[in-house]
This record gives C-alpha cells, structure tokens and sequence, in this order.
C-alpha cells in the first residue's frame, strides 16, 4: 500500500512504515478500505491468524481476526491530542470453561499495554474496550452448541519518545509507525495463544 502523492507528508510516512511490517508467519495482513468520515486522510488492513490446516480440511483454521486502522488529521482533534490516531480491533474465540473468567477483560487489555511497552511504542490517549459474548445455537444451524468471543477494541495517539506529536516533526523518522504496528502484531498472536517466535510448541490453540 502506497498513499496518494497529495497526501500530506506524515501520512504518506506512516503509511509506508505499517505496510513494510513483516509480522510472524501465522499472521496475515491485508489491504482493506479505510473508514471515509473519521479524517481526511485514512487507511486500513485487515488480519487474520491461521493454524495449520486440521488433517482432512482444504482450508487453515482462523485462530483471531482482526483490524488496523490508521487516522490523519492535519489539524488535529482534541480527543487524538495529536494528528495521527491508531485505531485497532481484535476477536477471538474463547473456550467456553474461560468465558466467565472476571479476570479476563483486565488481562486482555493487558496485552495491549504489554505490546506497546514492549514493542518500544510510544503513545498518549490510549483508550478502549474489552467485550465478551456468548451465542447459543438452537434448532438447525451448524457449528458448536456454543460460542463465545473476546473482541478487543482500542486506539491510541503515536508520539515521540518525549511525548511530541508525530505530526509536528519534520525529521525522517517522526512518523515511522513500525513500533506501534509490530505491538498490533503482538497482540494479535497472544490473543491466538501462540508461543513467542522461536520457541518449539505442541501447535497453535484457540484463546482459552
């Protein structure tokens, strides 16, 4: 993905930093259609996480879906408190014995944190939800008795590591996204429940 050459000079930069991201095998990013009404200037992609295809199935298990969305305004918005915004989704399927767990929304919205803080990403205004939901299958529809979901809904402004707006500095690096991209990533594949890179596993699980 490229931005429009009349777009301003910081989007088309962190444009080009989070479609240069090489996430982990398992992880696949996608180019989609950003939201029209939030900023001037947007851009979106999609993810999934996939297993290994189960012996017998054409296709790859879909362990958590997911969405990057990136915001510009170069004027700024009050609630941004800056001119880029990261807007992100996450779901995941969860084992029914964990849908009820009190604990989950703080853990979940720990992964976020966790993934900033160690992706070295710098950010202010951070904020968002965690949801669980539960569907139970009646009469003739496929699939398992029940169903329940963790989705993960968060954004944050990028800033500087001394907390200056990214859209306010001119330097070649000030709107390099590839940190805050890369704790995407992140908690991407903890909500799948994949081992960190590099270390051997029995396979893949759902969240749970």
């Amino acid at each position: 993905m490229s931005a429009p050459a009349t777009a301003p000079e910081t989007f088309r930069r962190a444009v080009e930093s989070l479609a240069a991201l090489r996430p982990r095998p398992e992880i696949e990013l996608a180019e989609m259609r950003p939201p029209q009404r939030l900023a001037p200037w947007s851009a979106a992609w999609s993810a999934e996480v996939v297993s290994a295809a189960p012996a017998g199935e054409p296709e790859p298990d879909v362990l958590v879906t997911g969405r990057l969305v990136l915001l510009h305004d170069p004027e700024g918005q009050e609630a941004w408190d800056g001119t880029l915004r990261l807007v992100t989704f996450v779901r995941a399927e969860l084992d029914p014995e964990h849908a009820n767990d009190p604990m989950l929304p703080e853990v979940a919205w720990s992964w976020l944190t966790g993934a900033l803080e160690e992706s070295g990403a710098h950010a202010t205004a951070v904020g968002g939800t965690v949801t669980q939901t539960s569907s139970v299958r009646f009469g003739d529809i496929s699939g398992p008795a029940q169903v329940c979901d963790l989705e993960l809904r968060a954004s944050w402004t990028p800033v500087l590591p001394d907390g200056t707006d990214t859209g306010t500095d001119t330097g070649v690096d000030a709107a390099d996204l590839t940190e805050h991209g890369t704790a995407f990533t992140t908690v991407l594949a903890t909500a799948a429940g994949l081992p960190p890179v590099g270390v051997a596993t029995l396979g893949a699980r759902r969240l749970g």
